[in-house]
């Protein structure tokens, strides 16, 4: 199986050239662009900024709650129901796997959310290793497919469960 290097990611956090979005999946969706729901541990900031950063080259906008304005400052049952209703109004739900998200309270129960309300098609992984070559990821995570970003052409693919060969990102998001 293959991993991104959540140093990599935080490295792609520190781009700074990519315009952001005014944050509404609703505009994207009205302007015929993809959007993503991002499952992460905020202990995971850079990785997820970088990933966001990563995917908005691909033209596809990411949602991630500590910048939605609308969500209330300490987590409640408010903000259960807005996962809830992010998760579902958004393509696809992705998971971004570290050790912080693994033994999050939240982001098990964001995936397990997704995986009854999404298509099987809908629902990726992206799985990191930390700085030492280290994967924190359970079993369940191995049903999904899988999002990979290869080193040596920064190509991004998405790979069935236990497949080595993938689909390039791009035609993976045209068919959905």
């Amino acid at each position: 199986m293959s991993f991104i290097s959540q140093r990599e990611l935080r490295q792609y956090a520190a781009r700074t050239s990519l315009q952001e979005s005014d944050g509404s999946i609703k505009v994207a969706r009205a302007r015929g662009r993809k959007t993503v729901f991002l499952s992460h541990s905020h202990k995971d900031y850079e990785a997820a900024k970088g990933l966001k950063n990563r995917l908005k080259e691909q033209q596809v906008d990411v949602y991630i709650d500590w910048e939605d304005t609308t969500m209330p400052e300490q987590p409640d049952k408010i903000t259960a129901q807005k996962i809830r209703d992010k998760i579902v109004e958004c393509h696809i739900f992705m998971f971004l796997v570290t050790q912080n998200s693994v033994t999050s309270r939240w982001c098990p129960w964001e995936i397990g959310y997704a995986d009854g309300k999404k298509i099987f098609e809908q629902i990726l992984v992206v799985p990191t290793v930390d700085d030492q070559g280290t994967f924190h990821g359970n079993e369940y995570l191995q049903l999904y497919r899988r999002l990979i970003i290869s080193d040596q052409q920064q190509k991004v693919a998405v790979f069935d469960p236990g497949q080595e060969r993938g689909n390039l990102f791009e035609s993976y998001m045209r068919t959905l």
